[in-house]
């Protein structure tokens, strides 16, 4: 018999019978034993003593040193000075807030079981006992809890609190997978009470990221001017926040209305003079005249991920596994004034199984490289070119950012994105695992892949800039 399970009177697996031999696995009635154990407190050596903050409520919990010093390096410390100052008590007093005494029991059935069941309002609870009490491989699951339920509802209801306590506790992973959301799905969390709260050195940090995804930088401008207003911060604060805006990514008619009516910019104006004069000069010069005088390739003159139609298009490609699909969109030619009327028209090819070029077929004795079949082994690959090309587009390069959405909570939230020049070919990683064949796939909605593609126009600098 190969892989044959005999199974116990109590249904659990006993003995798995294959060709290397059988192996016995009694796990699950060990951990039964083992709650059984906690919940009895049979052959207890130490009792737990929970008092909460503030009150005089008490709990008494009878556990067993083996386990709690076992799992937890804190716990171990903790009886170990116990044993050495006290005579005989087996008492352990542990002092605890109100939310975290209602989450205690499981914590420590945790400890003794290795299973745990937590809802989203008492994951930081939760994380908070398991950094406090040094349970690593609990704190990391909670982690990754968090990372994977970041899309609130509304949208951005958690992340900002979320990444504040991240910084607190000291977690890292769950600090940058919330930075991550916040970065790529910026435009939803403008929008919620959340915003509000974000502190100064987050505002800075997010403030500072060319790869941030909002509607266009005047939609930042405002969350910020409207930050500013509730927050009130201090006169540096205010400043290098608003040193952080790309005025010179905002349409002339905008700024001259800005400066017309923003309370902000009245009060904190003379510190952005300069960059406004810029961003002004920005928009009435040629790239190329411009080039000459000033570093085009600053940050006041990089777009960032903007989802509005003059930077890129939504592409929603239905039953993304069962050929290639085409797609044609427009985008200005670059972000100065200058440029502005002018179009780039893009054609976009989806294919789902496309083959890298290491295993393509070699070019044929006529110099024609034989189209290559369409392998199932191939990988998804988005290719954007340009349909034409013309005079302007000299000094100008166009990155692609291609941005992949996908339902979480019944909201629509960027999960990847993707930065390449030409091809996705250019990115090991794109829709690396995704099931395309799957309806049910993370990666698809209702069935169908939302992408989002982006156009950025960076102007080069063919003239060295004068000092």
């Amino acid at each position: 018999m190969t892989g044959e399970v005999v199974s116990a009177e109590d249904g659990l697996p006993d003995i798995v019978i294959g060709s290397g031999g059988f192996r016995i696995d009694h796990t699950v009635g060990l951990v039964w034993r083992l709650a059984e154990l906690l919940e009895r407190g049979n052959g207890s050596d130490v009792t737990l003593r929970l008092e909460t903050v503030g009150t005089d409520e008490v709990r008494v919990i009878r556990g067993h040193t083996l386990v709690l010093a076992l799992q937890s390096p804190i716990f171990e410390e903790m009886l170990r000075n116990r044993n050495a100052t006290s005579s005989g008590s087996n008492t352990l007093v542990i002092r605890e807030s109100a939310d975290t005494v209602g989450v205690f029991d499981r914590f420590i059935r945790y400890l003794y079981c290795g299973e745990i069941s937590v809802r989203l309002d008492q994951a930081v609870t939760m994380h908070r006992l398991a950094t406090k009490y040094n349970v690593s491989v609990l704190r990391q699951g909670l982690s990754q809890y968090m990372s994977e339920n970041l899309a609130g509802d509304p949208p951005g209801s958690r992340v900002v609190s979320w990444y504040l306590y991240a910084e607190q506790s000291g977690d890292e992973a769950l600090r940058e997978s919330c930075l991550q959301y916040l970065t790529w799905n910026l435009s939803s969390v403008l929008r919620s009470r959340e915003w509000a709260g974000v502190s100064a050195p987050l505002l800075l940090t997010l403030l500072q990221r060319s790869d941030l995804v909002l509607q266009s930088e005047l939609e930042l401008f405002e969350a910020l001017e409207a930050w500013l207003e509730r927050q009130d911060p201090d006169g540096l604060t205010a400043e290098n926040a608003l040193r952080s805006i790309r005025y010179a990514m905002m349409a002339p008619r905008d700024l001259f209305r800005l400066q017309r009516e923003s309370r902000v910019l009245q009060r904190y104006g003379e510190s952005v003079r300069d960059l406004l004069y810029m961003s002004y000069q920005f928009h009435s010069a040629s790239p190329l005249q411009l080039a000459k005088f000033f570093d085009v390739n600053c940050s006041l003159f990089t777009p960032r991920n903007y989802l509005a139609s003059a930077w890129g298009s939504p592409w929603v490609i239905n039953n993304p596994a069962r050929d290639d699909r085409s797609a044609s969109f427009q985008t200005q030619l670059g972000p100065s004034g200058h440029d502005a009327g002018k179009r780039v028209t893009w054609n976009a090819l989806f294919s789902p199984r496309w083959l890298p070029f290491s295993l393509r077929p070699p070019f044929s004795e006529q110099g024609a490289m034989q189209p290559p079949p369409r392998l199932e082994a191939g990988r998804p690959r988005v290719i954007i070119t340009p349909a034409t090309s013309s005079a302007d587009m000299a000094g100008v390069s166009f990155q692609k950012t291609l941005l992949v959405v996908m339902k979480r909570h019944g909201r629509m939230v960027v999960r990847h994105v993707y930065n390449f020049h030409q091809s996705t070919e250019e990115s090991s990683a794109f829709l690396a695992g995704a099931d395309l064949q799957n309806r049910a796939s993370e990666y698809l909605t209702n069935g169908s892949l939302h992408l989002h593609i982006i156009v950025k126009p960076l102007y080069q600098s063919l003239i060295a800039t004068k000092k």
